[in-house]
């Protein structure tokens, strides 16, 4: 079992890679945020400046994609909420097992996201949809964080998932004595 460990831990550094990529992604939407929000504010102040009508639609895509990417992050660093109030009184491995069991569903959800987000996405409602501030822009770019949510969510569960049974399979000292 061991090796098969091993094995697995190779690809490590492409969790590492996806999860720099979306933490990038994040970081550019909350500039972006920041630039056309205030843009708008001191458009509505400043006389020369002039408010850009699709400033409201264009933060809340953007805060939308921000929110479900941003989740998915918490996936991958486990900072996201949880109940800990019987951590203390169950045994490693039932814990192990609850966190594994939580972690599967969790993967579940994302791949129904990112079936019916692609779903969604390639309906003709929304695909011939368009912005109302912005007719050239689709409306396929608001719903598109469903299905990036999910494959986002998938790789960080799977990632979860496998260290969750590696715990579960590997005592603590040949945890360690694996990574040398």
């Amino acid at each position: 079992m061991p090796a098969f460990f091993k094995s697995l831990e190779k690809i490590r550094p492409l969790y590492d890679w996806t999860y720099k990529i979306v933490l990038f992604i994040c970081k550019i939407l909350l500039i972006g945020d920041i630039i056309v929000t205030s843009w708008a504010v001191i458009g509505r102040y400043v006389p020369f400046i002039s408010d850009p009508h699709w400033s409201e639609e264009i933060v809340l895509t953007f805060m939308a994609y921000m929110a479900v990417l941003s989740a998915t992050l918490a996936i991958r660093k486990r900072s996201h909420i949880r109940m800990t109030a019987f951590d203390n009184k169950l045994p490693k491995k039932a814990l192990t097992a609850l966190d594994l069991l939580a972690d599967i569903a969790v993967l579940a959800l994302g791949v129904i996201l990112l079936v019916q987000g692609i779903k969604g996405c390639n309906s003709p409602l929304i695909a011939k949809g368009k912005y109302a501030s912005l007719p050239n822009l689709s409306k396929i770019w608001q719903y598109l964080p469903i299905p990036v949510a999910g494959a986002s969510m998938i790789i960080f569960e799977l990632e979860q998932i496998f260290l969750h049974i590696e715990e579960f399979f590997l005592p603590a000292g040949e945890k360690e004595a694996s990574k040398a």
